[in-house]
């Protein structure tokens, strides 16, 4: 069963301007594991970064930490931020957590809708 937690539902930012998500969840404190995820409107979902309190996080390609700086300070929170916004960010962005690195079994965390406007 998917675990849903503390959800950002919509956010509306204007171009240029940045947005941030936070992710919480309730599970035990095995789950320190926090994947970030973005779906553009008619694509695909795809992984924007790893991230784990004591390791450097890690960004799939296309992504970097200088446009989606992402924290991960204790097991049960997390953010990401899109920087610099264009209206080609809108889409929705999901966060999962699991337990070490087994991604056999992530937990939905958040759903949040993102609309840029110019």
């Amino acid at each position: 069963a998917k675990r849903i937690a503390a959800e950002t539902p919509l956010l509306w930012k204007s171009e240029g301007q940045s947005a941030t998500m936070t992710c919480n969840h309730t599970k035990n404190f095995d789950y320190t594991q926090m994947y970030w995820y973005q779906q553009l409107p008619g694509q695909k979902i795809k992984q924007i970064v790893f991230t784990a309190p004591t390791t450097q996080h890690t960004y799939e390609s296309g992504f970097s930490k200088e446009r989606f700086p992402a924290t991960k300070n204790s097991y049960e929170t997390g953010s990401l931020t899109v920087e610099k916004l264009v209206p080609g960010d809108s889409g929705v962005y999901f966060c999962a957590v699991s337990k070490h690195s087994d991604a056999g079994g992530l937990k939905s965390c958040t759903n949040t809708q993102t609309m840029v406007s110019q």
